[in-house]
C-alpha cells in the first residue's frame, strides 16, 4: 500500500504503514501543523486524518508576513 506525497520539490510515492495519519507524516518530516496546511486528494484535512492507500497528500507551506 502506498500514497503520494507532494511537498515543495518532493513528489514521491511512499509506503503506507497501517493507521498512518497526517500527524505521523508531519512528525516524520519534522514539520509542524502550524507551518503547513495538509490536503488529502485536494481537500483540506486535519492532523488526525488517516491516510488511505492511493491517496495524494499535499503539504503547503504557510507564508507569514505583513
Amino acid at each position: 500500500m502506498q500514497f503520494t506525497l507532494k511537498y515543495k520539490s518532493i513528489n514521491e510515492k511512499r509506503e503506507l504503514p497501517e493507521n498512518y495519519t497526517i500527524k505521523d507524516l508531519l512528525n516524520e518530516l519534522e514539520l509542524s501543523a502550524q507551518t503547513v496546511v495538509s490536503k488529502q486528494n485536494g481537500e483540506l484535512v486535519i492532523e488526525e486524518t488517516v491516510i488511505e492507500d492511493g491517496d495524494e497528500i499535499q503539504l503547503v507551506q504557510i507564508i507569514y508576513g505583513g
